[in-house]
């Protein structure tokens, strides 16, 4: 039995056309007009829709200690955005190798609603470590997180530049979490000592300069080794200024930036401390001026990605941890769900990007980078019938009440969006249909990623 979707409004990273896509055996097997199907074949009608490929969120926290989302009601909340596809983040356990924890985390997600991958996250760096990245890309691996920031999970210079030396030898994508630590750690320290200890001294002790300096470090760094970096959650103009500087001189970077970066900002922070706890990230939210700066630089083509940066934790022996005490908050914020209707609602219909655009940065973009494409991100016969319907005539609000995600809480509470998604199909099975969930948990397969190559981006993002 076949999927038919008939009379939409074909989406791709370059053009927008109206045509019918025949899905078969989980692959899209045909796009032409007016494609018949027999009595068995499912027929959906996407008349004045969009069709979409499946998104990507290359950048999710599902399953880490201390948060609500695990792999299931963590990708029931991303089907309902519209993600077919996550590359999710491990959590290094130091008493085990970083491919045993792997094997753990593999483990975890076998009862994902969607298709996933991982990053893995590397916090320390020796021989074993440096000689067990060459085996990465046989786990299906093909990217690794180094952090510049948190004492517990950051590297140093020298080790920044092995790492990323063996992960470029390996065909492995460097993810870089861009921040100081080393000078946010004093600030945060003056700032206790000083009784400033309000959620706004979150974003204060983390000024752009820091995470711009950073950014400039590590781009340094992959220069001299060749390596192809990628800068996780990139949120002001300093730090864009830098990256742009670096791609300019032929640095192989990529750049991600995040909804929130993109639509909420720091004065947030500055609520009454019951509710600017819930709003605590790394790096923080910044500025208008930064928000306008981030969505020229989408536009322009110099951020290639957008991820969620979902990170479930609750509010309740979480987040109101730190009313009293910036420091006491986990960072990270839920929003899994949110990133579709929050792009096309700020992004295109407000004029900053267009449909293809939207489309480049969530599907297209990171299925390039990181060894996905065509297989994903694509609407191409033979591609995965991965397909998103986007109804633009309606609109909601965004609320707690009608949610996916597991947090007591939501972020973006009483924003309107635009859109509406009707249906999301994972490998041509329909797995939302009107706004609900009707996939199957352990329905989601675990991606072998293939290695990094200059060849496999078809030119430079």
């Amino acid at each position: 039995m076949a999927t038919i979707i008939q009379n939409g409004i074909i989406v791709t990273a370059s053009e927008t056309f109206q045509a019918d896509i025949k899905i078969d055996n989980g692959k899209i097997n045909m796009i032409s007009n007016q494609i018949t199907g027999s009595n068995e074949d499912t027929i959906l009608d996407a008349t004045n829709k969009y069709v979409l490929p499946g998104l990507i969120d290359p950048h999710t926290h599902l399953g880490i200690k201390g948060t609500l989302d695990a792999f299931e009601t963590g990708t029931r909340a991303a089907a309902a955005g519209g993600i077919t596809t996550i590359i999710n983040y491990t959590d290094p356990d130091n008493s085990q190798t970083f491919l045993e924890d792997l094997t753990e985390w593999k483990e975890k997600a076998q009862n994902a609603l969607i298709d996933y991958g991982f990053h893995s996250i590397i916090n320390k760096c020796d021989k074993d470590v440096l000689e067990q990245i060459s085996k990465l890309p046989d786990e299906g691996v093909t990217s690794i997180k180094l952090f510049m920031a948190y004492k517990e999970n950051m590297v140093n210079d020298e080790e920044l530049y092995l790492l990323m030396k063996a992960a470029k030898k390996a065909g492995v994508v460097t993810n870089i979490h861009a921040e100081n630590g080393s000078v946010i750690d004093c600030l945060i320290e003056e700032a206790l000592s000083s009784n400033n200890t309000k959620p706004i001294y979150h974003a204060y002790t983390r000024p752009p300069a820091t995470e711009a300096e950073a950014t400039a470090r590590a781009l340094r760094i992959a220069e001299i080794t060749g390596a192809p970096a990628y800068i996780v959650h990139i949120t002001c103009e300093e730090a864009l200024k830098e990256f742009v500087r670096a791609k300019e001189k032929g640095v192989n970077a990529f750049g991600e930036t995040c909804p929130q970066y993109l639509v909420l900002n720091e004065e947030y922070l500055k609520q009454e401390e019951k509710e600017a706890v819930k709003y605590i990230c790394s790096p923080p939210l910044r500025t208008n001026k930064d928000q306008e700066a981030l969505w020229h630089n989408i536009k322009s083509g110099s951020i290639s990605t957008i991820g969620s940066d979902h990170a479930s934790h609750p509010y309740v022996n979480g987040k109101e941890n730190g009313i009293n005490n910036f420091t006491k908050a986990p960072n990270g914020l839920p929003g899994i769900e949110s990133t579709l209707l929050l792009l096309y609602k700020y992004g295109v219909c407000e004029g900053k990007i267009s449909m293809s655009k939207l489309v480049e940065i969530t599907s297209q973009n990171p299925a390039k980078i990181f060894g996905l494409y065509p297989q994903k991100g694509s609407l191409n016969v033979g591609s995965d019938g991965d397909v998103v319907i986007l109804d633009p005539n309606k609109s909601s609000i965004i609320t707690k009440a009608s949610q996916k995600q597991s947090t007591e809480y939501n972020v973006y509470e009483g924003m309107e969006v635009q859109g509406s998604i009707d249906y999301v199909l994972s490998r041509g099975k329909v797995i939302v249909k009107d706004n609900k969930v009707v996939g199957e948990p352990g329905s989601g397969k675990f991606l072998y990623r293939n290695k990094f190559t200059e060849q496999s981006q078809e030119g430079r993002l």
